[in-house]
């Protein structure tokens, strides 16, 4: 259900001609550019985190950073803490290694960090763990419908 969701979503905006499906998982930033041919900063991970007693936001950030946890609790206002791979479902309706920041379940905040921004082309997945969809860092903040760039990623060196 996840992939048709988000594959119906991509073809009303006219995206859909850009996802790419592997024979081989893609459900960590390493075997997403593996499977892509690209280097793994360019991977855009969506991640998602408790936000109070039952609620949740995205973050997508670069293929090459973590989470800042001290920019985030000074950004969000409480520490980072991802959900589990059921509340990941639950709330996103994507199964984890094929989260995606578009089609999602609930009226979740997506947040979009600014490592993002270094790259003509990232790669999100698109709902499944063999998927991902070529877009700018702006498509990408479109389609996801951002509530803003923040910067909570810390590049690794």
């Amino acid at each position: 259900m996840s992939l048709e969701k988000v594959m119906a979503y991509l073809k009303e905006k006219g995206y859909e001609e850009r996802v790419r499906f592997f024979d081989v998982s893609s459900a960590t930033v390493e075997l997403a550019a593996k499977a892509l041919g690209c280097e793994p900063k360019l991977i855009a991970k969506t991640l998602a985190f408790k936000k109070g007693d039952d609620g949740a936001l995205i973050i997508v950030t670069a293929g090459d950073t973590k989470i800042n946890n001290g920019e985030f609790k000074r950004r969000f206002g409480f520490k980072p803490s991802m959900l589990t791979p059921e509340e990941t479902l639950r709330h996103t309706g994507h199964k984890v290694g094929g989260v995606c920041p578009f089609a999602l379940n609930e009226d979740l905040e997506v947040y979009l960090d600014e490592s993002l921004k270094r790259f003509e082309t990232i790669y999100p997945a698109v709902g499944t763990a063999n998927s991902a969809i070529a877009l700018s860092p702006d498509e990408l903040y479109a389609l996801s419908n951002a509530s803003g760039w923040v910067s909570v990623g810390k590049i690794l060196e």
